[in-house]
């Protein structure tokens, strides 16, 4: 087979190619395959270097257009006669090419200066930054992506493969190219979306919201099986979970592990949660895992049937035993898991074992809901308090053990579905009243739990999200065996609300800030 043959794919034949990439994996490679199919290699600085060091011909671009790099490489690939070969229409600009000496360019491969890693590493400066927005590369990738009828374009190093399979097979079709030439303005756009928000990152509102988020999967279905999901994660970003065994993760698993992680790290003690539906069932901070994980467990052990359960410490085998012989679980997730935890898995084939690491709940993002016509948009309900930003308005003060269970409570009352009350006692969860359209019900639903659960409640701590509108919820709280209650005040009752706390002798503390969750 000629190399003419080789590279033809009905009538496109790749002859002639452009190299140019910031991210050298596999170039070396992929270029000595283009070259043994009879493809003439052009190439810029950086890269013609490593074809250089490689033995792989080429000829270096400044001795094609005859103009050396200027200002230290800002101005190199942006020439007529670069630009001219890839936007030439073959039907078209035959004359013009000729008469100019210019060569058409059939394949491009470029990508970008590495922005977004760059701004994101600490000694980042501001010229580290500027100097990071690549001009010529996004311009040869636009312009390869747009003339596809003649042009093949790849942005990708994990392309090389198919590209090369599909040069021997003549593969090389209109429809491959317009599919890599849609992959390509996504990869522009997103690049230019990067340097976008970092230069308007003094804003936390832009006045143009750039989100642009790549497929990292196809999901089974979504909420439910008539609905079809994909998850996609922010940018170019890796993931910071890594699935170590289990069925593919649904769209409801998702979105419980990130509210289980979400919860579990707002703790620095060995923590554990449990969600199911979007809302804790159980949170629990103990010795260890193994001891956080019984008492979160034992909170509602109805309820966690089916759940996702999150600790924030490694999880080794005997906290992880204790796990699946107390109930059917979706989804664990630890920042590691030990060897012999990963072993004892392997016991249960469905179960989805996840590590997360290298997060911090995401705190300082943009939250976004979705509304008919548009988005809200809200940072993250981040803020915390310190002992100074809370006032005392009973007469009685809490204890120091109550002090410390009211905050524990408060702090997984940010993680409940609005109305919520959290019921705590020995810095674990007692009885959680979720998603309510009244807060005398949440806190009915909370106390009913906890009693149904055998759980003693005398002594026990209350957080209420928001504050109380009438006196009804403490009166019936202190009936529970509530001591001590945490909410953010506010209400035009207040007065009615300290009156009855006073009333049963109870302590209670405001926030003044509280944590609807919808």
């Amino acid at each position: 087979m000629t190399s003419d043959m080789k590279s033809k794919s009905g009538d496109f034949v790749i002859k002639n190619a452009l190299l140019s990439v910031s991210n050298k994996q596999g170039i070396q490679a992929f270029a000595k395959s283009l070259t043994r199919y009879g493809c003439l290699l052009y190439s810029t600085g950086g890269t013609g270097r490593t074809l250089h060091d490689a033995d792989i011909p080429y000829t270096e671009l400044s001795d094609y257009t005859g103009f050396p790099d200027l200002m230290d490489g800002r101005v190199k690939s942006l020439h007529p006669l670069v630009h001219g070969g890839i936007l030439s229409r073959r039907n078209m600009d035959g004359t013009v090419t000729k008469r100019h000496g210019i060569t058409e360019f059939d394949l491009v491969v470029a990508n970008l200066y590495p922005f977004a890693e760059t701004v994101r590493r600490a000694d980042c400066t501001w010229e580290d930054a500027i100097e990071n927005i690549d001009v010529g590369g996004p311009a040869m990738i636009r312009a390869a992506a747009k003339n596809n009828d003649h042009v093949l374009v790849v942005i990708d190093p994990d392309d090389y493969t198919e590209v090369c399979l599909r040069i021997e097979g003549a593969r090389v079709d209109r429809d491959y190219r317009r599919r890599m030439a849609a992959r390509a303005f996504q990869y522009t756009a997103l690049y230019d979306s990067n340097v976008a928000n970092f230069l308007a990152s003094s804003k936390s509102f832009p006045e143009t919201l750039l989100l642009l988020y790549k497929q990292e999967s196809q999901l089974r279905y979504g909420e439910n099986p008539h609905q079809k999901a994909a998850m996609y994660v922010r940018g170019s970003d890796a993931a910071s979970a890594r699935q170590i065994q289990g069925k593919q993760l649904s769209f409801n698993n998702i979105a419980d592990s990130d509210s289980a992680i979400e919860c579990v790290l707002a703790f620095e003690a060995p923590a554990c949660a449990i969600v199911k539906h979007g809302n804790p069932c159980g949170v629990a901070i103990g010795l260890d895992a193994t001891d956080a994980y019984i008492q979160a467990y034992s909170t509602d052990p109805t309820s966690a049937y089916g759940g996702i359960v999150a600790f924030n410490v490694p999880l080794q085998a005997d906290a992880l035993r204790h796990v699946i012989e107390n109930q059917f679980v979706e989804v664990v997730i630890a920042p590691s898991v030990d060897s012999d935890a990963i072993e004892l898995a392997q016991s249960r084939k469905n179960l989805r074992l996840l590590e997360v690491t290298g997060t911090d709940a995401g705190d300082g993002e943009l939250q976004f809901k979705q509304v008919l016509g548009g988005l809200l948009v809200q940072e993250k309900d981040a803020k915390d308090f310190s002992a100074d930003d809370l006032e005392c308005v009973t007469h009685r003060k809490p204890t120091s053990e109550e002090r410390r269970d009211l905050r524990f409570a408060w702090q997984v009352a940010r993680y409940v579905k609005s109305n919520a009350i959290v019921l705590a006692k020995e810095q674990r969860t007692i009885g959680i009243g979720a998603g309510q359209m009244s807060r005398v019900v949440s806190a009915r639903i909370a106390s009913m739990r906890a009693q149904e659960e055998g759980l003693d409640k005398n002594g026990c701590v209350m957080a209420s999200d928001a504050f109380f509108p009438f006196r009804d919820g403490v009166d019936s709280a202190a009936k529970n065996g509530v001591t001590a209650v945490i909410q953010p005040g506010g209400s035009i009752r207040d007065g009615e609300v300290i009156e009855a706390a006073n009333d049963h002798g109870m302590a209670m503390l405001f926030t003044h800030m509280r944590h609807f969750r919808h």
